[in-house]
């Protein structure tokens, strides 16, 4: 039994029809599978290998740690060097009032603590998020995403959630009292690369300082330079009460965080003791392989080459096939008329003659007619050009 009829068989699924490409080697923005064929990689794991693929450093960072313990005890308990390294280093890079990290094992995770902490801190349990938003898949997170698509299988969910309209300044005035938290995406991803609009994300803002309630940006997916700043609320002159981070986090390795301020978490040291724990979260080979990313993408200078990559992606991307491009930063959205065309985009870049370089890229969930581009950030001008080109060239093919 080949390899491929041994993952549809023992690998749990989450489609009836994976893409099932068997990749052998990955390097910077490059992939290779077993056949030997080249792609270049425009999803690099869905904004987790900002940094690229098997980076050296990186991969040294990981290779020292582990040689000298992995797992040794349930989070929080022990001092672990990686870990104390890794927040310091965090914290030292974002705003006063985000000085204590929490360790989860993924960026799901870092929601529902989240969500607790929230809960803990206010005495309140409204949770609110946004349509078309994702904060992972386990049941809390679930039950904060805007679409009922994917919640409705799985009912009953938390009670008291709502969610608003993303950009509505009129829906702010459902943040009541009673409000515990309200988890916002930053950069709205799965619907398709979505901003803030007009000072709406500082509206969000006051609106919360105004009700007491504690405001939750997720930069799980858009953290680490992905929007050409260190961190995408940079760009809106607003800060967090709680930070959610996760994917580029660990340099290739599973880990998430939340992050506020120590008083805060504290919350979780009493009423009661050990008020949120988990195993595997701030994993010590996970924290230095997260440690020596964060490092390189601040020593390095990545993200000053961040928009001049972002134009060349624009300017290269233009078709009649294309409806719109949307983009901040390298996370970009090429939208199609329909979830079709989009397939069978994605279908023609990684089915390339033999001896070619296919394209690897994918879709959006809440924007299927969209493909999805969010590069490692080291992908060069001269891999942005050959990607265009090879989008351009399977546009002119589906429209032939």
């Amino acid at each position: 039994m080949n390899q491929r009829q041994l993952f549809l068989n023992h690998v749990g699924q989450t489609s009836d029809a994976p893409l099932a490409l068997e990749i052998v080697k990955a390097r910077g923005s490059r992939l290779w599978d077993v056949a030997g064929k080249e792609y270049i990689d425009l999803i690099g794991g869905i904004s987790v290998c900002n940094v690229g693929h098997c980076h050296p450093k990186v991969v040294d960072a990981v290779q020292k740690q582990a040689a000298e313990y992995m797992h040794i005890m349930v989070y929080g308990e022990l001092l672990v060097t990686p870990q104390v390294a890794y927040a310091k280093k965090l914290v030292d890079h974002l705003p006063a009032s985000l000085n204590s990290v929490f360790y989860t094992a993924s960026g799901s995770e870092a929601t529902e603590g989240a969500m607790k902490l929230a809960k803990r801190a206010t005495n309140r349990t409204q949770i609110i998020g946004f349509k078309n938003s994702y904060h992972g898949s386990t049941q809390g997170a679930l039950s904060i995403m805007g679409s009922e698509y994917w919640k409705n299988a799985f009912r009953p969910l938390l009670p008291d959630t709502l969610q608003l309209e993303y950009n509505s300044f009129d829906d702010l005035q459902y943040i009541t009292e009673q409000t515990a938290c309200v988890v916002a995406e930053t950069i709205q991803a799965e619907a398709g690369v979505l901003k803030p609009q007009n000072g709406w994300l500082l509206a969000l803002r006051n609106r919360c300082t105004a009700t007491g309630t504690l405001l939750v940006l997720d930069e799980i997916q858009c953290g680490f330079g992905r929007n050409g700043t260190l961190w995408a609320f940079q760009q809106f002159d607003v800060v967090p009460d709680i930070l959610l981070l996760g994917k580029a986090l660990g340099g290739g390795m599973p880990l998430g965080a939340f992050v506020a301020d120590k008083k805060l978490m504290d919350l979780f040291t009493y009423n009661p003791v050990l008020g949120h724990i988990n195993t595997f979260g701030g994993h010590p080979v996970s924290c230095a392989a997260g440690l020596a990313a964060f490092n390189i993408l601040t020593e390095e200078n990545l993200l000053s080459a961040i928009k001049e990559k972002e134009a060349l992606f624009l300017y290269l991307l233009q078709h009649p096939v294309i409806k719109a491009v949307r983009s901040c930063g390298l996370m970009i959205a090429v939208e199609f008329d329909s979830f079709e065309t989009n397939k069978k985009i994605i279908d023609i870049l990684v089915d390339v003659n033999p001896g070619n370089t296919g394209v690897f890229t994918d879709w959006f969930l809440f924007a299927s007619n969209c493909l999805r581009i969010v590069p490692p950030l080291v992908i060069s001008n001269e891999e942005i050009s050959l990607a265009c080109k090879s989008i351009i060239r399977a546009l002119d093919r589906f429209k032939g």
